[in-house]
C-alpha cells in the first residue's frame, strides 16, 4: 500500500468508528465495507440516521454538511465517498 492508500484508509476506520459510536451500531467498525451503500441496502441506514452522521461529522471534523446539498446522494453514497468529501473540505 502507498502511503496515500494508508491515509485513506485510516480515516475511513476512523469515520466508521464515528458512525458505528454515533449510532451505537451493534457491528463493529471494521465490518463496514467502505464501498458499500450506506443509505438504504449496504449499511440500512435511513434519514434520521444520515442527519446523525452529519452532525457529528460537522462537530468531529470541523466541517459543515448540509442537509439541503443537492450532492449528499453522492456523498453518503458509501463510507468512501463521504471521506472523500470532508477530507476536500477540510482542505478547502
Amino acid at each position: 500500500m502507498t502511503v496515500v492508500e494508508l491515509t485513506r484508509a485510516a480515516e475511513e476506520t476512523a469515520l466508521a468508528q464515528l458512525i458505528v459510536t454515533t449510532l451505537n451500531l451493534d457491528i463493529p467498525a471494521s465490518a463496514i465495507d467502505p464501498e458499500a451503500p450506506l443509505y438504504g441496502e449496504g449499511l440500512g441506514l435511513d434519514s434520521i440516521d444520515v442527519l446523525e452522521i452529519a452532525l457529528a461529522v460537522s462537530q468531529t471534523y470541523a466541517v459543515k454538511l448540509r442537509s439541503d446539498d443537492e450532492d449528499n446522494v453522492r456523498i453518503f453514497a458509501s463510507l468512501r465517498s463521504l471521506n472523500r468529501h470532508i477530507q476536500q473540505l477540510r482542505a478547502a
